[in-house]
């Protein structure tokens, strides 16, 4: 079996599953950012009282608000409130309010993402957990309804699809280069429904903020799953973050998988995708003469202090270019303090960078509002159309150092360019 099908089958009770199966599953762990004040409403839809909705089990429940930090309408205000109410009538143990960080970040931080458990998220870019080895996918709110209560959901095993990616990358290329170079060669639909597995020796040298990256953006490929194994950087960075048990899984050498792709990572340039689909991937190189408005390095998927250092040793003894607004959000509180007493956030703002406070503000169009005709270039997972504000604004996405070489220069640029 592979990873996934594995975890699937510890958690339905079965010795073993195959894709296309259809199991029911019992749920390690459960997250819900902000839109927890929807279970009042779907409730009340349901015609369920609310004082007889009980939480299955506290251990494996989190609450994050993380989108709309701090609020900034009444509506997102009296939102909170509803967050707070319910966290307190339905004895919700892990509450995180806004003193903390993006929900994914979170998570990760707080030692609720452990190998080999199933995880849902109200939240798509849930897959991000897979960087743990974690099988981790985004659910809707009306099933975390179901999964709160009973702590169970049912699944479709998904066929498994395997990526091998060798080879050293160049100097200045990331792993957003690698999900945006398969997303302009593959299109976003090459894994619809399956579970990813990343493998090969790149992946193996990769940091965990590298691989978190890529487990965050394989929904973007469509994945419902995208899982790494479990090497010394996982279980080292979990020394400190749990001291609950687990077991890392690893598929079997005779796994089948449904697809298996070779990457050749020396080859990778520094890859821009451009609106409003992150399949449209072009190399930095052949966009160069697109001047930008905004850049912005945020979000579950960036935002961690490997992004944040990127960006200071190219910024380093330079200055934003004149007119361009550079917006830089550390994806929790705890990296904001790191950032702090490495002395990156005094850089960033002699640089003539705004430092933003950890949320899904700037990715979301709540912070960083886009206006008419107006282009940004951002390290954020998506850039849909009016997802940063207007529908005539423009978004291009790009790894950490594209963005910085980018907001120096003032255009889209390789961040070769500002060597």
């Amino acid at each position: 079996m592979t990873i996934v099908e594995k975890i699937l089958a510890r958690a339905s009770g079965k010795k073993k599953v195959s894709a296309g199966e259809y199991v029911t599953a019992k749920i390690d762990m459960a997250m819900m950012p902000e839109n927890f004040r929807l279970i009042r409403s779907i409730l009340a839809e349901a015609k369920v009282k609310e004082e007889s909705f009980h939480l299955w089990d506290p251990e494996r429940f989190v609450v994050v608000t993380d989108h709309r930090v701090p609020p900034t309408t009444l509506a997102t205000a009296e939102n909170h409130r509803i967050i707070r109410e319910l966290v307190k009538s339905l004895g919700v143990k892990y509450f995180y309010d806004v003193f903390y960080g993006i929900s994914h970040q979170v998570m990760i931080e707080q030692g609720h993402v452990r190998p080999g458990e199933l995880i849902v998220g109200a939240d798509s870019h849930t897959t991000t957990y897979g960087a743990l080895n974690a099988a981790a996918t985004g659910i809707g709110a009306s099933e975390m309804a179901y999964v709160i209560h009973t702590g169970e959901l049912w699944f479709r095993v998904p066929e498994t699809i395997r990526f091998e990616i060798n080879g050293r990358l160049k100097e200045w290329i990331h792993s957003k280069d690698i999900i945006l170079s398969i997303a302009g060669k593959y299109g976003t639909e090459i894994a619809q429904y399956k579970a990813i597995e990343w493998t090969g020796s790149t992946i193996d040298e990769m940091s965990l903020d590298s691989r978190l990256t890529m487990g965050n953006m394989s929904v973007e490929l469509g994945a419902k799953f995208g899982i790494f194994r479990a090497d010394q950087k996982v279980l080292n960075y979990l020394k400190d973050r749990t001291t609950k048990e687990f077991i890392p899984i690893e598929s079997d050498p005779d796994a089948n998988f449904t697809e298996k792709y070779s990457i050749n990572a020396s080859e990778i340039e520094s890859m821009v995708a451009l609106p409003h689909n992150i399949g449209n991937v072009v190399k930095a190189t052949e966009v160069k003469d697109i001047k930008i408005d905004q850049a912005v390095i945020a979000s579950c998927c960036h935002g961690r202090i490997e992004d944040l250092e990127i960006a200071a040793k190219l910024l380093r003894g330079k200055k934003v270019y004149p007119g361009v607004r550079f917006y830089i959000a550390p994806a929790s509180w705890e990296i904001y303090k790191e950032a702090l007493r490495k002395g990156l956030l005094s850089q960033f703002i002699e640089s003539g960078v705004m430092i933003g406070h950890p949320s899904c503000g700037f990715c979301t169009g709540i912070q960083g509002v886009l206006a008419q005709k107006e282009r940004c270039i951002a390290s954020v997972p998506r850039n849909f159309k009016g997802r940063m504000g207007s529908t005539e604004a423009e978004i291009y996405l790009a790894s950490p150092a594209t963005v910085a070489a980018s907001a120096i220069l003032g255009r889209i640029a390789d961040p070769r360019e500002v060597l």
